[in-house]
């Protein structure tokens, strides 16, 4: 999981690659829940590059794409929105690579 610096290091991501963005911050118990499963969701989609985005860190970013409940998930690849899995719902492990297996074979 890629945690960027700063703004500037987030863009990048969103203008090159096929990208996985995961909005989350310290206090929601939802991501604490869905964190330590990542790793193998990370391994089991080796074509995918996951990055981590503070929802409070880039308050303007998660309004900007309209994300108002964590942990909410948005793939993206070389700047083209391709499916967002978001909502204020815990998300199992299941849910999560449900999802990125329907936006892979999309």
């Amino acid at each position: 999981m890629i945690i960027p610096k700063d703004l500037a290091e987030l863009v990048t991501y969103v203008e090159k690659g096929k990208n996985v963005f995961f909005f989350t911050a310290d206090w929601c118990g939802d991501c604490r829940y869905i964190k330590p499963q990542l790793p193998e969701i990370e391994a089991d989609f080796p074509d995918l590059q996951f990055i981590e985005v503070d929802r409070d860190e880039y308050m303007d970013v998660a309004v900007e794409w309209n994300i108002f409940g964590i942990p909410s998930l948005v793939v993206i690849e070389d700047g083209k929105e391709l499916g967002r899995l978001v909502n204020k719902d815990r998300k199992t492990k299941e849910e999560i690579e449900a999802f990125l297996t329907s936006v892979q074979s999309a």
